[in-house]
């Protein structure tokens, strides 16, 4: 098991998203005395006779003002067993964009839905977001359940409705938990509620602190290794050092392994491997690391050191799954920027083969547009092969970006391959 749990929380405006989190430092005690503190008085001037534990998050001094987050806030904390970096995602539909990408990196994300309102819109479309993803686990956190009258009956009901939706999405019952919480009151967020007694399951700690999580992904394919930077000191101590620099996105790579630097072609051998706590003699996914080969070989910023005896073929066309983040609709035949891992190049969107409508868990053929927040499957050309994957195979090295030529605004998270192959879907009526 995984000391590290990368998390992310998702759901509607006002569900309690904030106030969880707020509760998972509070009980982990992760907040220092004079946060608290802050935190305290804040509440007060607004009335409240209890700490409002959401300002532990809610950091930006608009969401502060609003009561809702806007932005994602990065938060750590540990337990004795295990160490957590949690996004906590904002709720409007408008910053679905936030939420990709909180989600993106995620090993497991709590969904929450308000007892009282059940599973509506946006708990579709976060969950069907959080499967194209491939986000290993899913919490379904069940809030606010002290408000409702029957909270055992509506509990069963929305765990039957919610199970039912993930099925069709492609999780496996195993890797789906539905704990029923009060995040305001604690329970079932640090220790079991006595509150709850038709609940036998475990808290919402107990459980993130014992699910098995995939630490090393990108073990599935060979060596990916993105050019981020060429180091060249040209000192006198280093006259002749020539390093690439950048992150292991796939694979394992070992002094002495034989190469290919696409999409140039050219095979070489990894000599030394440096980091500024001296040299490697091999390196895991994740890992930053500067690799120095035996030949002088022209690369560049946007090449990919690939194991030779798994380079795959650089692609200039592909079929991908998109979720549109623009506030202008994608048609086809649009020209946009896509960066795939430190490689930017032009592209050009062919055909909008279809377009998935979450909340009916339906397929639209050939639509004229995607409009926001829109999951569809599109063709692409680019300028310059990439060295992709597909996203089913490796989530690092299958995902990309589309970004607007003009003004440098993210439009559309991408996913090569078809990501809706996992999802039960009919057609459009």
């Amino acid at each position: 098991m995984s000391d590290l749990l990368r998390l992310a929380t998702a759901g509607s405006v006002d569900d309690g998203k904030s106030t969880l989190v707020g509760r998972l430092l509070y009980d982990t005690k992760s907040v220092l005395a004079d946060q608290i503190d802050a935190v305290t008085r804040a509440s007060v001037d607004r009335g409240l006779a209890t700490p409002d534990l959401s300002l532990l998050v809610d950091g930006l001094r608009a969401e502060r003002e609003q009561g809702i987050t806007i932005d994602v806030a990065y938060r750590y904390f540990a337990t004795p067993n295990r160490t957590f970096v949690l996004a906590d995602t904002p709720g409007h539909v408008q910053y679905t964009r936030n939420t990709v990408s909180g989600a993106s990196t995620a090993n497991l994300v709590i969904l929450l839905v308000d007892a009282r309102k059940g599973v509506i819109e946006q708990t579709r479309r976060h969950a069907a977001v959080m499967a194209l993803l491939g986000v290993p686990k899913l919490v379904l956190a069940v809030n606010k359940i002290d408000l409702v009258d029957d909270p055992a009956s509506v509990f069963a009901t929305i765990v039957a409705e919610f199970s039912t939706l993930t099925a069709k999405l492609g999780w496996a019952p195993e890797d789906v938990v539905e704990i029923p919480v009060s995040a305001l009151h604690g329970d079932n967020v640090a220790s079991r509620s006595a509150n709850t007694p038709y609940y036998d399951g475990p808290s919402l700690i107990e459980y993130l602190e014992s699910v098995p999580v995939d630490a090393e992904r990108g073990r599935e394919v060979g060596l990916r290794f993105p050019v981020q930077y060429v180091i060249r000191p040209r000192t006198a101590d280093y006259p002749d050092y020539r390093g690439y620099a950048g992150q292991v996105a796939a694979g394992t790579v070992t002094k002495g392994d034989e190469v290919v630097v696409l999409p140039s072609g050219t095979r070489t051998t990894v000599e030394k491997i440096d980091t500024p706590d001296g040299e490697l003699v091999s390196a895991q996914p994740g890992r930053s690391v500067t690799l120095l080969l035996t030949d002088d070989v022209d690369i560049s910023r946007g090449d990919t050191i690939v194991a030779a005896a798994d380079a795959p073929e650089p692609i200039d066309a592909f079929d991908a799954t998109v979720c549109w983040l623009g506030d202008k609709p994608l048609r086809p035949g649009a020209r946009l920027l896509l960066k795939h891992g430190t490689k930017t190049t032009q592209a050009i969107v062919g055909a909008l083969v279809e377009r998935f409508d979450e909340q009916h868990m339906a397929s639209d053929p050939s639509p004229e547009s995607l409009s926001l927040n829109d999951i569809g499957r599109i063709s692409i050309r680019v300028a310059d092969p990439i060295v992709a994957d597909d996203y089913s195979v490796n989530r690092h090295t299958g995902s990309f970006l589309l970004i607007d030529p003009a003004g440098g605004n993210t439009l559309a998270a991408g996913l090569v391959g078809d990501a809706l192959t996992a999802v039960e879907v009919g057609t459009a009526a």
